[in-house]
């Protein structure tokens, strides 16, 4: 009788084996030649819930431009064949606004989401997440002015999310 045993080195091998093919397909089914996408469509109903209006407003009116503008290149509005993003905000964190630790007292705020492609038939054919962040640097007129510093904040984060898709995405 012989007894089987794995090692935690052999398991790992074993799950990068089956795992890291299945993401690498994805990325390359993603990084074809001829994605073009003919719709950007943002979702922010999981902030709209846990943060509510304008915070949600801002990130909705932000986004769409900062992703048409990023992804310029992949654009084909009248293509029927195109897909559809999606840009699915999950999470925002905006740091403390009188600054923190780091390097001018500057804090980093945070978004959290996935990146949702869509084919012409509405089937997903691509989920992937996206973080990204940015670094805001406190001003004694923010103090005055405290909703233009947030949307300002609000829309910096939207920008650096936006950057990020086209790599995340294969592109």
């Amino acid at each position: 009788m012989s007894s089987f045993s794995l090692t935690r080195r052999a398991a790992l091998a074993a799950l990068g084996g089956v795992v890291f093919p299945a993401l690498a397909e994805m990325r390359s089914a993603l990084a074809q030649p001829g994605l073009r996408f003919r719709a950007i469509r943002v979702d922010v109903s999981p902030i709209r819930a846990s943060m509510g209006d304008p915070t949600a407003a801002w990130v909705q009116e932000a986004l769409p431009g900062a992703l048409a503008q990023a992804l310029a290149p992949y654009m084909a509005p009248g293509d029927r064949n195109g897909a559809t993003l999606v840009a699915r905000i999950d999470y925002l964190y905006l740091g403390p606004s009188s600054g923190g630790p780091g390097f001018f007292r500057q804090t980093q705020d945070t978004i959290n989401g996935t990146l949702l492609v869509k084919g012409p038939r509405g089937g997903v054919l691509a989920s992937v997440p996206l973080r990204a962040i940015s670094s805001y640097f406190p001003m004694a007129v923010d103090q005055a002015l405290v909703e233009r510093a947030l949307q300002g904040r609000v829309t910096a984060l939207a920008q650096a999310f936006a950057g990020w898709t086209p790599r995340q995405l294969g592109l």
